[in-house]
């Protein structure tokens, strides 16, 4: 996993094993969110995951290391439901965006 933080953007490294993701004592909030699978988790499973955003609320769903989240706009994270599906079943989906950068508009 890795985060999408306040003024500062993407972290550059993947965190992992209860890793700390996100800064401590620097009160910025989490924006946005990636996660994704390693090792044999990976070969038999799809990681889906969305994520509830202030002003946004539930967003689309996010498969295997897809943004989840927003940038840019200086939202926070409230929330994050993830699921995980064995490969070759269908996992959740909706018509809604998983990520929304405000810069790209």
């Amino acid at each position: 996993y890795r985060t999408h933080i306040q003024d500062i953007g993407w972290e550059t490294n993947w965190k992992k094993d209860n890793e700390l993701s996100g800064t401590s004592g620097q009160s910025k909030r989490l924006e946005a969110i990636e996660i994704r699978l390693t090792g044999q988790m990976e070969e038999k499973y799809d990681v889906y995951y969305r994520v509830h955003a202030q002003n946004f609320g539930w967003m689309g769903w996010a498969k295997n290391g897809e943004q989840a989240g927003t940038a840019h706009y200086s939202y926070r994270l409230e929330a994050i439901e993830i699921v995980l599906v064995p490969k070759g079943h269908l996992g959740p989906s909706d018509e809604k965006e998983a990520f929304n950068d405000q810069r790209a508009q």
